[in-house]
């Protein structure tokens, strides 16, 4: 399905501050769609003015649906929905007086004209109404209709609210985007204030979560400010966001915790015809969802201690293996013991990556970096070969990490003590589904009979098996033109990258 920037660069007219608007308001309209108990469908004006195509549609979660099948992308001449024209030209919200029966269901009919503010006057406080961009198809599906409760009422008359403060260009608010990663919704819990802050209608959800809070009282009647305050009491200063959300005077999300539960607020004040009639206040308990994520956040921290512990142990294994190899006299002894060495430190330093990453991810371009500096080390002075890197390794997952990293070591000081190469490069080439590696020298070379699977290097089999048994890639050797060896790993990206 095509997106909305999809269809409107290629079917209309709309500017980058409308399209970003339009955005706006799609990212916000599932509150209108759940306090009309309706479908939207947002139609904009094609290119040549010859008719509408539907950019966007929202179903409710609050009532069924009028529309089964997307319409996204459907083109309609100028004639054909009257309702749409009305709106577009008279610039204001149309109403048909008898329900829709052609789709076998009575279906009500509205239409919203769509106006963006200026975005700057809106940061400065200021309402300065833009130019009109779209009109919105509201259909109600009244096959389920019953006598209204009074919930459903305050949902209506706040649905009218909001629609009309659509067609002034007063929403959604500017720059205020829902900051939090899931906001309340309609359904979470709902209050109604008045444009003093009092509270004239409060949803049993809404309720509920007041309780939890230790609200034992009714909240109507009662200043939502003044109660949410009272409930979080404490020797700390109010937070100001608190005051303002709670008393819906501006559009913004806050938390209140007491008793040991935390109740997300965000406030949407209503301001329709220039003045401010009152605000809705969404509610959402959030109680369990903050209590796993400090059990997630007490996990991390653990994880990290023990990546740090570890770094500690290998480096001081490594420690003990240095001192043991300048007290061995016999040469072949003391090269092993080195080799275990950077073996054992490059374990060290992906662990010590992890030990700061905030979850078990790291940025394998700084260890590559560390373990390509470690390998130049090796080198006898008068060789004086500085390892460089090519392109990025991106961040990948430490199980990937881990054998990436000795892979890489056992390469670039196979390459270093047995090519002797005045040039030594790890190329490194990223794409969606796989990592593709190339330690290329200028060095001696391979032996004419080299065969891979019959080589008795340590080293090599220890790429073996990590490139092939751990990581499930493929490991290449081959002469490089011009000279020298060119090994290429390519290793298979986990999904979740």
């Amino acid at each position: 399905m095509p997106t909305l920037s999809d269809l409107a660069v290629s079917h209309t007219a709309l500017d980058e501050a409308g399209l970003e608007w339009m955005h706006s308001l799609v990212s916000d309209w599932q509150l209108l769609a759940d306090l009309s108990f309706a479908d939207l469908i947002l139609w904009v004006p094609l290119q040549d003015d010859s008719g509408w195509i539907a950019v966007a549609q929202m179903r409710p979660t609050t009532g069924p649906t009028v529309y089964h099948d997307d319409v996204v992308g459907t083109v309609v001449a100028k004639g054909q929905r009257s309702l749409i024209d009305t709106a577009w030209a008279e610039r204001r919200i149309c109403r048909e007086g008898d329900p829709d029966w052609s789709s076998g269901v009575p279906v009500r009919e509205e239409t919203i004209p769509v106006r963006r503010s200026d975005v700057t006057a809106s940061r400065r406080g200021e309402h300065i109404p833009g130019r009109y961009l779209g009109v919105i198809q509201r259909s109600t599906n009244l096959s389920a209709a019953r006598t209204p409760s009074r919930l459903e009422l305050t949902y209506l008359q706040s649905a009218s609210d909001l629609a009309q403060m659509v067609a002034e260009g007063r929403f959604p608010f500017s720059g205020e985007a829902p900051s939090m990663v899931r906001s309340p919704r309609v359904g979470d819990g709902l209050l109604r204030l008045d444009r003093a802050g009092r509270v004239t209608y409060a949803s049993p959800n809404a309720l509920s979560a007041y309780r939890r809070l230790g609200r034992g009282a009714d909240l109507v009647g009662a200043e939502l400010g003044k109660v949410t305050a009272m409930l979080c009491y404490s020797d700390e200063p109010i937070n100001e966001d608190l005051m303002l959300v709670a008393s819906g005077r501006a559009a913004r999300e806050t938390e209140v915790e007491s008793r040991s539960t935390v109740v997300q607020l965000r406030a949407i004040p209503l301001i329709v015809g220039g003045g401010r009639i009152g605000a809705l206040v969404l509610i959402r308990d959030v109680t369990e969802l903050r209590r796993r994520e400090r059990e997630l956040m007490t996990k991390d921290a653990t994880i990290r201690e023990i990546h740090h512990r570890v770094k500690n142990n290998l480096q001081t294994v490594a420690a003990l293996l240095r001192l043991q190899a300048r007290r061995l006299r016999i040469p072949e002894g003391r090269e092993a013991l080195e080799e275990a060495v950077r073996r054992v430190g490059s374990i060290a330093i992906v662990h010590e990556t992890l030990s700061h990453a905030p979850e078990e991810f790291v940025d394998f371009d700084d260890i590559a970096d560390r373990v390509i500096a470690m390998s130049g080390e090796v080198s006898v002075p008068e060789a004086q070969v500085a390892p460089a890197r090519v392109g990025s390794f991106g961040v990948l997952p430490g199980t990937v990490a881990t054998p990436l990293a000795m892979a890489l070591t056992e390469l670039l000081q196979n390459a270093v003590q047995h090519g002797q190469p005045q040039r030594l490069d790890v190329i490194v080439s990223r794409g969606p589904e796989r990592l593709s590696i190339s330690v290329s020298d200028d060095g001696k070379g391979l032996p004419p009979d080299f065969d891979l699977d019959s080589s008795t290097s340590l080293g090599l089999q220890i790429v073996r098996t990590l490139v092939v048994g751990e990581l499930s890639g493929r490991l290449s050797l081959a002469p490089r033109e011009g000279g020298g060896t060119e090994v290429t790993l390519v290793i298979p990206l986990p999904a979740t990258l």
